[in-house]
């Protein structure tokens, strides 16, 4: 019986064509790894994205700052929210280019996000492999508090994006150090120029999250870590910490600056021991999946990125609280790129483990686990979809001041920050007498205004017969904390009577009409006896 012929060798001519096959499969492996989370985020940032028009109060303030004049926005800076300045001014050329609207205000917000669920898709890619990039960039999309700042007019996406730009050039800068070793002399002087780009555009980021919040910071401490870690070399640490000196110059007048604001923040409460429950959950998912990558020293890891980027802003903002209260985990925001991306790691091991017995059911492993985190998560997606997911919404309460409003009626607020409602929706404002403000917001540079002394808002109280008092609803109202707001309070109790009362989402609008008629020379000694 004649032996079979033994098997035809592959001709130079097929290996090429085997290898230009291989390069396309991994060419579009790369582009769908960061291309579905992307598209994935993006879809839930746009879903919904109008929240049933509804504007909440940090959102009116971004409104109403983007409307002014650059001059109006500079003024205002010098006296408050001057640590918001680059976002004001960013949101203010949007909506001179585009007019004014919910899209506008959060658009920004999405496609920040986006760029995020990109980067976490990239970096797992680089470092723990295209299962690991998958799982992060579409896990990324799918964390809570991500999915409120998804569609928030704020700059704390924005900070998201840059810490994932920012970390993505510093792995691509220790990658690219790692290959030129091995590549040697020759290649690294042509790498030369890219490695100047790299770094200023490291240090270009790290200046532009500082300066849209500069508690952003501390993204450099993690990245220090990370270059322990990975025993980078000391040009790699040299150029690092230039980039990094350059970054905190540029930031350093605007902290010495709001420094001289610090009011602003006095309304956050002192650190309590139940307000660090949610961050020991967020670093114990972490260190879980930091310890399911196995990382090794001196080798650049998922958890050697991802760990220190999730802990050390944490733990710093922690730490900062215990000196002055400034616990608010949107401050923090964007350490969660460190958590997607060890999620990432972690669904990537556990693919890696079944691969060898089970390489059907591996591919599985990710979609399921996507599966059953949207569907436990989706109630929580449409809640914060939803108006009732703020505290409040400004917009909706201008329908109940048109409907209730009268010509001539006098207008007030409690506190003053309530104004909000009539300079993002001065239309419904139409006819009525601002009678406690002394000077306006875009005159005073400031958000809500100047108001007179309580005696005189008193007596320009008693001298009305029909007053529409906006408040905050009673399940969100502030006790009362100035002067002024007493006596409007006093004098609405003592002399008024409340005929028409609507609350909705947060805000409470009362119709206030005289008792009894006062002579003409009582309404200032009545003033003074509130």
């Amino acid at each position: 019986m004649p032996s079979p012929c033994p098997p035809a060798l592959p001709t130079p001519r097929h290996r090429d064509r085997l290898r230009a096959v291989w390069t396309v499969r991994a060419v579009w492996t790369v582009r769908a790894v960061w291309a579905v989370p992307g598209v994935w985020t993006l879809a839930l940032g746009l879903w919904g994205l109008s929240r049933q028009n509804s504007v909440w109060r940090d959102e009116a303030a971004t409104w109403q700052v983007a409307r002014r004049s650059t001059g109006d926005i500079l003024r205002l800076l010098e006296n408050v929210d001057a640590v918001h300045g680059l976002y004001y001014l960013l949101m203010h050329g949007l909506f001179s280019c585009f007019g004014p609207g919910t899209t506008v205000l959060r658009l920004p917000s999405v496609l920040a996000m986006t760029v995020a669920a990109v980067c976490v898709a990239s970096l797992g890619n680089r470092l723990a492999g295209p299962w690991a990039g998958l799982g992060g960039g579409l896990g990324f999309g799918l964390l809570p508090a991500v999915q409120f700042h998804l569609q928030e007019g704020r700059p704390y996406a924005l900070v998201a994006a840059g810490a994932g730009i920012s970390t993505l050039l510093l792995v691509t800068a220790l990658q690219d150090r790692a290959g030129r070793d091995r590549a040697g002399r020759d290649q690294a002087a042509l790498g030369r120029g890219r490695r100047s780009a790299l770094w200023v555009a490291y240090g270009g980021t790290i200046l532009v999250c500082g300066l849209l919040n500069w508690l952003s910071l501390m993204i450099l401490p993690a990245h220090l870590a990370t270059l322990i870690r990975a025993r980078a070399a000391r040009p790699v640490r040299v150029r690092w910490a230039m980039a990094a000196t350059g970054a905190v110059a540029g930031v350093l007048p605007l902290i010495l600056f709001t420094r001289t604001q610090s009011d602003q923040v006095s309304w956050i409460p002192p650190l309590t021991w139940h307000m660090l429950i949610g961050p020991a959950i967020l670093l114990a998912i972490g260190a879980l999946g930091a310890l399911l990558d196995r990382p090794r020293a001196g080798r650049l890891s998922a958890a050697s990125v991802g760990l220190p980027l999730l802990a050390l802003p944490q733990l710093g903002l922690v730490g900062l609280s215990l000196i002055q209260p400034l616990f608010l985990d949107r401050y923090v925001l964007f350490s969660l790129v460190g958590l997607a991306l060890l999620i990432g790691a972690a669904i990537g091991a556990a693919v890696r483990a079944a691969r060898p017995r089970f390489p059907r059911a591996s591919r599985m492993i990710l979609p399921v686990v996507m599966a059953v985190a949207t569907a436990a998560l989706t109630p929580q997606f449409l809640a914060k979809r939803s108006p009732d997911s703020r505290v409040d919404d400004v917009l909706a309460v201008a329908d109940d001041i048109r409907e209730l409003a009268r010509d001539g009626d006098a207008v007030l607020y409690i506190p003053a920050a309530r104004r909000d409602t009539r300079l993002v929706s001065p239309g419904a404002f139409t006819g009525l007498r601002d009678i406690a403000l002394a000077q306006g917001p875009v005159e005073s540079g400031t958000l809500k205004g100047v108001e007179k002394s309580p005696q005189r808002i008193g007596a320009a109280m008693l001298t009305q017969d029909r007053i529409l008092l906006v408040t905050d609803a009673g399940e969100v109202a502030p006790p009362l904390s100035t002067e002024r707001d007493r006596v409007k309070t006093c004098v609405l109790r003592e002399h008024f009577t409340p005929t028409a009362d609507r609350q909705i989402r947060g805000r409470r609008v009362t119709v206030y009409e005289r008792v009894h008629a006062t002579p003409h020379d009582e309404p200032a000694r009545a003033a003074k006896d509130c």
